[in-house]
């Protein structure tokens, strides 16, 4: 595959953490290599390849290292082994209300995020003017962050992420934004993006509907492997395995992401 049709590719990426007994044997272990940890891994031997484009949904139960895969993606940490190439301007529909300036403004914290993504003046401009009418929180958009409520705050980290025209997609279905108007309007928002054509889009998901209506090709994560990748019918098969003849159709398994 050549280069320019590449958006992400994992090239056997893998990511370990220590476990300490406490947080003081934590700060100690920076010091001194002999204080005692345990060693995991939260990602290991990830070999895969999104093609530009691609609308692909990952799965995987509670602790199976999809986190840490899309912190890689985005940037929020670095393999322990291995390389993450990422092709293109990413907007990660994760944890929005992360990386905020709290003494600035909302309007001021636009500006440094447009800034932070190496947007021109003229591109931050029209980025304020969509925030500001997306976000809809009157007044406050030129007060101190620190006054903001938490769902403010999420308001604003949404409609920042979702107005950069994104390259790269990366969203969690369980993400929450503000009452159920402005999530509707969320969803709208997110929908739109995914249709773009050449915008890759790595969806988070539990719910094989879900996937199968947004994505063509599935990756299964389980104890930080790759379990399977291919078609997405044939991932939602993989992940949700066979089901128990035995089992009610009210039986419902929730899990968390």
């Amino acid at each position: 595959m050549k280069s320019d049709q590449i958006a992400i590719e994992f090239r056997k990426v893998s990511k370990r953490y220590r476990l300490y007994r406490s947080d003081k044997h934590r700060f100690a272990g920076i010091f001194s290599s002999k204080i005692p940890f345990k060693e995991v891994y939260a990602n290991q031997n990830l070999n895969f390849t999104i093609r530009r484009g691609e609308s692909v949904a990952v799965m995987g139960k509670n602790g199976a290292g999809k986190s840490t895969m899309l912190k890689m993606i985005t940037g929020v940490v670095f393999p322990s082994s291995g390389e993450v190439i990422v092709n293109g301007r990413v907007s990660a529909l994760l944890e929005l209300t992360a990386g905020f300036d709290l003494e600035f403004t909302g309007r001021e914290n636009v500006h440094l995020r447009g800034q932070i993504w190496g947007l021109e003046a003229a591109e931050i401009t029209d980025l304020e003017a969509k925030v500001v009418d997306f976000a809809d929180i009157g007044d406050y958009i030129d007060q101190p962050m620190r006054t903001y409520s938490s769902g403010m705050k999420a308001r604003v980290g949404f409609a920042i992420s979702a107005h950069i025209n994104p390259e790269i997609l990366v969203v969690d279905e369980a993400l929450s934004v503000g009452d159920k108007a402005f999530r509707q309007k969320c969803d709208e928002k997110i929908r739109e993006i995914m249709e773009t054509d050449g915008v890759t889009v790595i969806f988070v998901t539990h719910s094989s509907g879900a996937a199968e209506s947004i994505c063509h090709r599935g990756l299964v994560l389980k104890k930080g492997k790759l379990a399977f990748d291919g078609p997405i019918s044939e991932a939602i098969d993989f992940y949700e395995g066979p089901r128990d003849p035995g089992a009610r159709d009210t039986d419902v398994v929730i899990t968390d992401i």
